[in-house]
């Protein structure tokens, strides 16, 4: 029977990410720098509130796009943060993580032979939500404009089939982000074209240098864009699995309509300790950006002393340099590394072909455990002569 089973659902593959973690998982004494998951504990107020909701009995079904109070914090929080105003009772819905946001997005926009413009290398979650809605992932080559979709390569790759651009920024796993002028630039090629653009945000709170500016704060384009958010990362509440989508009402009634039979509502629980992440008044967020920025200056330096081509990061918290790899595969470099000098990275082309040849860092972990694993990685490139 499993000629039964849907083709597209065959055609997708397990995360590249979650194949390798998995794959390295029974190593012992592996120094782990793989996986986006912050290391810090949730802020003890957003706990006490989930705790305080389930002994209120704030247990049953919410309205389906989310407790109006937390829709109502969303909107000031962007609203302040970025610039961008959406009506908390019909243009946010509060969705099971970020990822479930994407999904209902492309069920929502994409119909069977429709395209999708993706800036590679690239987080492996859109491809198969695409391919699941029958439409096809185009992926454009970033490699040589310091992993940033240009106005050039955009124009270049829309077609007549081209329904949607997603903008995933600040970027997994380069840490690539926009700055205005650039922004401005493809919203000029965009802003006359009926192609919608989805803003994948989830890294808005963790950019250092300067401030985050989303796309939707330009009026040309707001109509037509659709931004993915949520708390997993800002406020390490990964496992709360709380995300947003923002977007013109005319788009988010139907978008409504498939979250509703999708999941029904968001974890009520959840809600209520993602409305006290964003309505109290505490430092946690920004002392959580002051370590991944203290930690992302270190990983750039030593692996600048390592003589590695590398982009210092704008946000997220990843790295993403390249190997000297020679023969060697990106797969066959980490389990090199893995074997040899037991240090995981996660291969480059997880992130889609146009990775090959690079390897992402995750420097969501403490200082002694980068320290030790940049110390392994270095042993590996003098023992390999690869440097």
């Amino acid at each position: 029977m499993h000629s039964l089973i849907n083709n597209n659902v065959k055609n997708i593959q397990i995360s590249g990410i979650r194949r390798f973690f998995q794959m390295v998982a029974n190593e012992t004494d592996v120094v782990q720098l793989t996986i986006g998951q912050p290391d810090f504990h949730t802020p003890d107020y957003v706990k006490n509130a989930a705790s305080n909701a389930l002994f209120q009995n704030k247990t049953a079904y919410t309205h389906n796009a989310g407790i109006l109070e937390l829709r109502k914090a969303i909107a000031s929080f962007n609203e302040t943060n970025y610039g961008i105003s959406y009506d908390p009772t019909s243009e946010i819905i509060v969705t099971t993580g970020a990822s479930q946001a994407i999904d209902i997005a492309f069920r929502t926009i994409l119909s069977p032979g429709d395209e999708v413009i993706l800036p590679g290398p690239i987080y492996p979650g859109y491809e198969p939500l695409i391919t699941l809605a029958g439409a096809k992932a185009v992926f454009v080559d970033t490699t040589s404009s310091n992993f940033k979709l240009t106005k050039q390569a955009l124009a270049e790759h829309i077609t007549t089939k081209t329904k949607c651009v997603v903008l995933p920024y600040p970027s997994n796993p380069t840490g690539a982000s926009f700055t205005k002028a650039e922004l401005l630039e493809l919203t000029n090629v965009l802003k006359d074209k009926d192609i919608f653009i989805l803003a994948d945000e989830i890294y808005s709170e963790l950019i250092f240098d300067r401030e985050h500016i989303s796309i939707a704060s330009f009026p040309s384009v707001k109509n037509k864009t659709i931004v993915i958010n949520g708390l997993s990362k800002s406020h390490s509440m990964t496992g709360f699995r709380i995300g947003y989508v923002l977007a013109p009402a005319w788009i988010s009634e139907h978008m409504l309509k498939v979250h509703q039979y999708n999941v029904s509502c968001a974890s009520s629980i959840s809600q209520y300790a993602a409305l006290e992440a964003l309505t109290h008044d505490s430092d946690s967020v920004q002392l959580m950006r002051e370590a991944y920025k203290k930690r992302r200056d270190y990983v750039y330096e030593r692996l600048n002393q390592m003589g590695l081509p590398v982009r210092n990061p704008d946000g997220a918290f990843y790295f993403f340099p390249k190997f000297p790899i020679k023969e060697m595969s990106s797969l066959e470099l980490g389990i090199a590394l893995v074997q040899k000098e037991k240090v995981a990275l996660v291969p480059g082309d997880s992130f889609s072909s146009l990775g090959e040849g690079y390897m992402r860092l995750s420097y969501a972990y403490n200082l002694d455990t980068l320290t030790e694993g940049l110390n392994r990685i270095e042993s590996f490139l003098q023992n390999e002569h690869l440097v």
